[in-house]
């Protein structure tokens, strides 16, 4: 059916330290953009039978992705792996539901639910009780015969299966590679994320500016990051997939910056209509190929001129968002010594009538 791996957990074979450490990292604010919409279904996030009355096990399936991209041309833009090709939650919803259908024909009288991100399922969990892998220093699920470039998707049943062994060693050592190359510095501590500094959570889920002190962090990402798992030792057991679904869209996992500024409401759901890039909505894109924009910025930058006239394009933008980076983006050219670009900064103060934008069109120009 396409699945690359699974395992089997027993619906209550789950530890329950492991969702009081869940508990308290929501407790600690270290949600993010994310955290309103992870603490909201927590308590049943320890009752899987919330999801399934009578369920007995959990299979877990796991869907290999390609691999990490390396960084990108200038004046493009990379987008996690998982999302260069089309939406991966119906690709999986078709495969969950098509093996639940073939389980209630093996087992009459069994139920089952499919759950595709789709539940406040602790997937990882049952994934590393099913044997699938062990927790990185990342927070990422990684097995040992494939690194972590997979997606996981969970079939709960009544029925009773044999069940297998979850991975007790921890295959990390004293590798800190992931920790060290987070451009923002997101770890707390082996295996503890702060999600408001996660490059992920600021380009996907943040619906607001990115805060000033993490714009150049973001570098050339613009939807979804890769860098811990890039340098995971790991990862050179990542099999890839030829599953077409998955392969970047015109055969460039990269994006034109330039042109993404450019686009409408209309031509950005067009250009990406069944992609996972519509979860980060016109404007939060945007906003994030003008920071990638602005971190290009340097004396004798190749396409100097073009991302200028972008930027400066932008500050006319209709979302008070757009605008307010692209100022930041100007600001950094600003600073480069384009001269065009103080232009449009001060141009635009002038007659800007958001304050949170006038801020940053104020800053920029200082810089």
């Amino acid at each position: 059916m396409g699945f690359a791996r699974r395992g089997i957990a027993a619906a209550d074979g789950r530890d329950p330290r492991v969702h009081e450490r869940f508990r308290a990292w929501l407790a600690a604010g270290l949600g993010g953009p994310v955290q309103r919409w992870l603490a909201r279904p927590a308590p049943l996030r320890r009752q899987v039978a919330a999801l399934l009355p009578g369920v007995r096990s959990v299979i877990m399936l796991a869907t290999d992705h390609p691999a990490a991209a390396l960084p990108a041309p200038p004046g493009r833009g990379r987008v996690a792996s998982f999302a260069w090709g089309d939406d991966y939650h119906r690709l999986r919803r078709r495969r969950v539901n098509t093996l639940a259908e073939w389980g209630e024909t093996q087992l009459p009288g069994c139920r089952t639910r499919g759950v595709v991100d789709s539940a406040p399922l602790a997937e990882r969990e049952y994934a590393w009780l099913a044997g699938l892998g062990w927790f990185g220093k990342n927070t990422m699920l990684i097995d040992p015969r494939a690194g972590s470039h997979f997606l996981l998707t969970a079939l709960l049943t009544t029925a009773t299966l044999p069940t297998d062994d979850p991975v007790l060693v921890d295959h990390c050592g004293t590798c800190t590679a992931c920790l060290d190359a987070c451009p923002t510095g997101a770890f707390v501590a082996p295996r503890v994320l702060d999600a408001a500094r996660c490059i992920s959570a600021l380009s996907i889920e943040e619906r607001g500016m990115v805060p000033a002190e993490l714009r150049s962090g973001m570098g050339d990402w613009v939807f979804g990051c890769d860098e811990c798992q890039r340098v995971c030792p790991w990862t050179r057991l990542a099999p890839g997939s030829a599953e077409p679904a998955f392969q970047p869209r015109d055969g460039e996992p990269t994006l034109d910056l330039v042109a993404i500024l450019r686009l409408d409401e209309e031509g950005f759901r067009s250009r990406f209509r069944g992609s996972p890039l519509l979860r980060a909505k016109r404007a939060g894109l945007l906003r994030s190929a003008a920071i990638a924009l602005g971190n290009l910025a340097a004396p004798q930058a190749p396409l100097a001129a073009a991302v200028v006239a972008a930027l400066t394009a932008s500050l006319d933008d209709a979302s008070p968002l757009v605008r307010a980076a692209s100022a930041w983006a100007l600001g950094r050219w600003h600073a480069a010594g384009a001269t065009d670009a103080s232009t449009a900064l001060r141009s635009r103060l002038a007659r800007e009538p958001d304050p949170a934008v006038r801020a940053e069109l104020g800053a920029a120009a200082s810089t």
